[in-house]
């Protein structure tokens, strides 16, 4: 896990882990190895031997964002083996309380009236936070700075005191600080409205085209012979698809996804391309 313990981008590879260790019979360990922007832990699994037992969970970064956004990477995604796409959820654009706007609309209008005046955070460059936001403030005009934090734990208490006023994160991070009434959800980055957020309009409503999602995927080191990502990729099948495992999903609204080994590479070239075109048209740059 290339980033820091506590987000739900650490919690979801343990929940997962526990499932395959029991079907396989023997322990599964997630080592957190954080910085770069995920880069540092994942060049530790490209190294690593193609025999199985090192696997990378991570988020987009650093398997489809980060090449697009550094000049140079010590690994090539492109070389990883696709095992899964674990889940999918949408993220959502929430505020400080004191933010006075309810939806995109007037957020924009705030924004434009206090030009760098308003802060977002995220956690760390190349992460969905960051490019959605820098993707967001591309499509509606508003000049609002990046904060970058090491991860979503040390970023979300920003965001409550009132440090920073704006931030995208998925839906499962977001919602209980909603629910308090800390966070104003602004709009929901999906392509449609969510049920645990039923008045929060799409992003897309005001800026069309615009849908932003996480999803964690696994891939294990290049070279990784077929006949082992093949068991490995359907020891995870089985293990998202256990009740437990569905009920776990349900209660961080996550979205399971069914991908073997084929579909995954699909994913990951599709959701490599996709963010490539934000990256060049918002020009966002590594800060």
């Amino acid at each position: 896990m290339p980033f820091p313990p506590g987000g739900l981008a650490d919690t979801l590879p343990r929940l997962v882990a526990s499932g395959v260790a029991r079907r396989l019979g023997q322990p599964v360990f997630v080592d957190n190895r954080p910085g770069a922007s995920g880069n540092i832990g994942t060049e530790l699994v490209a190294k690593a031997p193609p025999d199985g037992y090192t696997l990378l969970a991570a988020p987009p970064p650093p398997l489809v964002v980060n090449q697009s956004l550094f000049p140079k990477l010590p690994f090539d995604p492109a070389k990883f083996v696709p095992i899964a796409v674990l889940a999918t959820v949408p993220n959502v654009l929430v505020a400080h309380p004191s933010v006075p706007a309810g939806d995109v609309t007037t957020l924009v209008a705030h924004a434009k009236a206090h030009p760098g005046q308003m802060h977002y955070a995220s956690t760390g460059n190349g992460g969905t936070p960051h490019l959605s936001a820098e993707w967001f403030k591309s499509a509606s005009g508003v000049q609002i700075s990046h904060v970058p934090y090491r991860g979503m734990p040390q970023a979300i208490p920003a965001l409550l005191s009132g440090e920073v006023q704006l931030m995208f994160m998925n839906l499962g991070e977001a919602l209980p600080h909603v629910r308090a009434g800390k966070l104003k959800a602004l709009a929901v980055a999906g392509a449609t409205r969510h049920a645990a957020l039923p008045d929060a309009r799409p992003v897309s409503d005001t800026l069309p085209g615009f849908v932003s999602t996480t999803w964690y995927a696994v891939v294990a080191p290049p070279g990784t012979p077929p006949a082992i990502a093949r068991k490995l990729s359907a020891v995870l099948a089985e293990t998202i698809r256990a009740p437990e495992t569905i009920e776990a999903f349900q209660k961080l609204h996550l979205e399971p996804v069914d991908a073997d080994s084929a579909q995954t590479a699909a994913f990951l070239q599709a959701e490599s391309q996709r963010w490539a075109k934000v990256i060049s048209t918002a020009r966002i740059q590594p800060d």
